[in-house]
């Protein structure tokens, strides 16, 4: 494994610029949102609690009904997968509103089968809620790859990084052929998603849906935090057909 650049701790935090737009087919589907920066001097978080009343009474003027229906049920059809970093907010992304997406995040979107609270969440998706899509989500500049690109140490989050260090180990030929520590981030972040989503269909709970017929599709996604656009990466699956025999279920 090459050398790279200690970028875990120096990741700067996004910082939102406005430019000039791009015509293009989708900009008379553009919905203008309210975004706000925290104030740090706001000890007694006051100004959260106003944008919280300001919003719950923008949704109640849309729809006056919507918190009343959605408080006696969920009925998500997408589990999203994704990573802990605050500038990657999985409904915000899609534009979806409460209700329609439900949610497992932690460090560089992990999926491992010792993780119980992941497959927890999976579980309830898949067995509960039967959700139709199940989305991992990686994201470019993500500190945690980075940190397992490299030889660094960390403390704890080190035995969590520890299996996107294997997709490199297992992928090493494709990443030295990357010519630079950037590229290869970047790939990581691909595959690191990619590894993620095939755990997700080598769990008992996926493949016991799939053998009784369950409709549920794996998707691994990027998102790009330098555009805001998600990128589907080459990996989708609806059933076994495409998975190692060895993580099948009879």
């Amino acid at each position: 494994m090459s050398h790279f650049t200690n970028e875990f701790n120096s990741l700067s935090p996004l910082v939102l610029t406005s430019q000039e737009p791009e015509q293009s087919n989708h900009e008379s589907n553009i919905v203008p949102i309210s975004m706000h920066k925290f104030d740090p001097n706001d000890t007694e978080l006051n100004s959260l609690m106003d944008n919280n009343r300001r919003w719950a009474a923008a949704v109640v003027k849309e729809d006056p009904e919507f918190f009343s229906n959605i408080a006696t049920k969920q009925e998500p059809k997408l589990l999203w997968i994704g990573c802990s970093d605050s500038r990657v907010p999985a409904n915000h992304i899609v534009q979806l509103k409460p209700g329609e997406i439900f949610v497992h995040r932690n460090i560089a979107n992990v999926v491992n089968h010792s993780d119980l609270n992941c497959l927890s969440v999976i579980q309830y998706a898949v067995e509960v809620l039967k959700v139709e899509h199940i989305i991992v989500c990686g994201h470019y500049n993500c500190g945690g790859v980075t940190a397992a690109a490299g030889s660094g140490q960390y403390g704890l989050i080190d035995n969590w990084l520890r299996s996107i260090k294997d997709v490199y180990r297992l992928h090493n030929e494709e990443m030295e052929n990357l010519k630079t520590d950037q590229q290869k981030i970047r790939k990581l972040v691909e595959l690191n998603a990619i590894n993620s989503a095939k755990n997700v269909c080598h769990s008992t709970i996926v493949q016991n849906a799939w053998k009784r017929g369950q409709h549920l599709i794996v998707h691994a996604w990027a998102y790009d935090i330098e555009d805001g656009l998600v990128k589907k990466l080459d990996w989708c699956v609806s059933g076994n057909e495409t998975l190692d025999d060895i993580f099948t279920s009879a």
